[in-house]
Parts: structure tokens; sequence; C-alpha cells
């Protein structure tokens, strides 16, 4: 518990906030996107779960190129 307490948050606080960002705007735009490489469902069960990673996968393969 200690450990915690030394974290220097100032520095961990807005790499949470981006990846906090990225994954809202990939929940976003997975919703509107029509058609999606794999089932929509899928797709925000994976930036949903795998947060970070889940979102630049959704990015660079989930979108489908209309």
């Amino acid at each position: 518990m200690e450990e915690l307490l030394q974290v220097n948050w100032s520095l961990i606080a807005p790499v949470l906030i981006l990846q906090f960002i990225l994954m809202l705007t990939a929940l976003i735009s997975c919703i509107k996107q029509e058609e999606t490489n794999g089932p929509k469902w899928l797709w925000i069960l994976l930036i949903l779960i795998v947060s970070l990673f889940g979102s630049i996968l959704y990015f660079v393969i989930g979108r489908k190129n209309t």
C-alpha cells in the first residue's frame, strides 16, 4: 500500500487521461461505423476490456474503409 502513496501521479495522470480519450474515441467511432471488419459487438468488447491495445487494434484493422 505504501508503494501507491509513493507513486508520482502527476506523471501517470496524463497517460491515463490520453488512454481514456483514445478508448472513448474508438467506442464512438465503432458505434457510428456502419460496417466493421468482424462483429461490431466483439470490437466494443475488445475496446472496453483490452483498453489501450483494443483501441489501437480497432483503428488499425477493425475499421472498414468505405
